[in-house]
């Protein structure tokens, strides 16, 4: 994910990005969901990534499930996109959880070892592909 710079720059520019998450009860800053072009190269590139990062106290309480929805509705009904895609490390099983709970499906022909990771148990990447008519069609995505 990109940068806080990054970020603002995205927003100001196409009017849309990564947006801070905010417990409702509490207002307290959670982390961030969003849309974002990846930066990197990739054989599914170029594509717009649908991604979530929060803080561990906020995990396991399905603030990234209904924020991504909130973000993934946005991406096909204000912007009308196609398709968005998301990725992460292959053991991250939380992250691959919220995948399919917005529908999105595995593309296992385009898992890859992500370049910005030399080594370890997260270069291996798993990537997940959600197309407008797959968000339509899913009583889950909702």
């Amino acid at each position: 994910m990109p940068e806080l710079t990054t970020i603002e720059a995205d927003i100001a520019r196409q009017g849309w990005g990564l947006w801070a998450l905010e417990e409702r009860a509490t207002g307290r800053f959670i982390g961030f969901t969003g849309l974002a072009r990846p930066s990197f190269e990739a054989p599914f590139m170029p594509a717009v990534e649908i991604g979530w990062r929060l803080s561990r106290s906020a995990w396991g309480l399905g603030f990234a499930t209904e924020a991504a929805r909130a973000a993934a509705a946005f991406a096909f009904g204000e912007l009308g996109l196609d398709e968005l895609v998301s990725f992460t490390a292959e053991g991250n099983a939380r992250s691959r959880a919220v995948m399919r709970r917005l529908g999105m499906r595995h593309d296992h022909a385009g898992d890859f070892d992500h370049p910005a990771v030399r080594d370890g148990d997260l270069r291996r990447h798993v990537l997940y592909r959600l197309t407008t008519a797959d968000w339509e069609a899913s009583p889950r995505a909702r």
